[in-house]
């Protein structure tokens, strides 16, 4: 028996096959002391997300985010609302054999060593012995966890960042077509957080589908297709970079030297700044370099304005009179 689910078409932004899909999905939580009260974590989401797609989900703490990849997976159940995975209804065994997940905090039995933790996770997904002498390998190389290290060294000695790289190989244990990643940057120093982002960027280019809660928001600028803000368990927006953030259509140009008067016939806004003329450029860009020429002005800096995806976030809370959850 087919245990699909069919859900209410969306209006198709491609062709790629659809991957994950909700409609209406809302988690309620009892509370009190009489567990007579309900809290709600999600109202109403409504998303869909294409195969082949580096999914972010951003959101303040305590916005549902955690919450609704839980639901995803199955962990919790929602209250309400519908939704599929890989074409089949949340919870389906099956299609957790296709998933790989990566908790914000995850647990791990601190005894073994890193590799007896992977061959741990492979028996959980029956992955061949013969298939697991070559992925793990494979795997810690992706991560940049050392084999000799992995090997010898104990969970329980490993530092925040090893364990982020641990607990991602193992998410990829499976060689699954669909990654959650629940805040991956989180505790990483600036090297982590690039080397994690060249592996999703990896996993991207071999056609894996990343769905990733996070506020760290420049990072999700650099490696998402599409991103959805949740606040307050409600998705506020959700599209392309280019659908929330707009073309950029102007330029923002820093000038040395030039005399200000005729700047200001090409620059909206031109301001003084630290020794530099400032501001937005109106019309060609190659005509303003010319007549910087003439007036022997040197340019410093020219490149495409539009709002930052912080600053389009930080809009859209303030629009709603959301203010910070800490």
């Amino acid at each position: 028996m087919d245990a699909s689910v069919d859900l209410p078409s969306q209006p198709a932004e491609n062709d790629r096959p659809i991957v994950l899909q909700t409609h209406d999905l809302s988690k309620r939580y009892r509370t009190g002391f009489w567990l007579n009260q309900t809290v709600a974590s999600l109202k109403d989401v409504s998303l869909t997300v294409y195969q082949g797609e580096t999914f972010g989900l951003l959101g303040q703490n305590g916005a549902g985010k955690t919450t609704l990849l839980k639901t995803l997976l199955g962990i919790v159940r929602q209250t309400s609302g519908r939704a599929t995975l890989l074409g089949k209804p949340l919870g389906d065994r099956v299609v957790k054999q296709r998933v790989g997940y990566l908790p914000e905090n995850p647990y791990f039995y601190d005894y073994l060593t890193g590799w007896e933790m992977l061959k741990f996770a492979a028996g959980l997904f029956q992955v061949p012995q013969s298939i697991q002498r070559k992925r793990i390998p494979q795997l810690l190389d992706l991560v940049g966890l050392a084999q000799s290290t992995a090997r010898k060294k104990q969970l329980r000695q490993y530092s925040k960042g090893m364990l982020q790289r641990i607990g991602m190989a193992q998410a990829l244990i499976n060689d699954p077509e669909l990654v959650f990643l629940d805040e991956p940057m989180s505790g990483l120093d600036p090297l982590g957080r690039y080397q994690l982002r060249e592996i999703i960027l990896s996993l991207k280019s071999q056609g894996k589908t990343i769905f990733f809660n996070s506020h760290v928001l420049s990072d999700v600028e650099k490696i998402c297709d599409r991103v959805a803000i949740l606040a307050q368990g409600e998705l506020i927006s959700i599209g392309s970079l280019q659908d929330l953030l707009g073309i950029a259509d102007t330029y923002q140009v820093k000038v040395k030297g030039g005399n200000p008067d005729v700047l200001k016939q090409r620059v909206v806004d031109l301001e003084f700044q630290e020794g530099y003329w400032v501001g937005h450029l109106k019309g060609d860009p190659q005509d303003f370099i010319a007549s910087l020429r003439l007036m022997r002005a040197q340019l410093i800096s020219i490149h495409l304005a539009r709002p930052s995806l912080e600053e389009f976030f930080v809009q859209q809370l303030h629009d709603r009179g959301i203010h910070s959850s800490s």
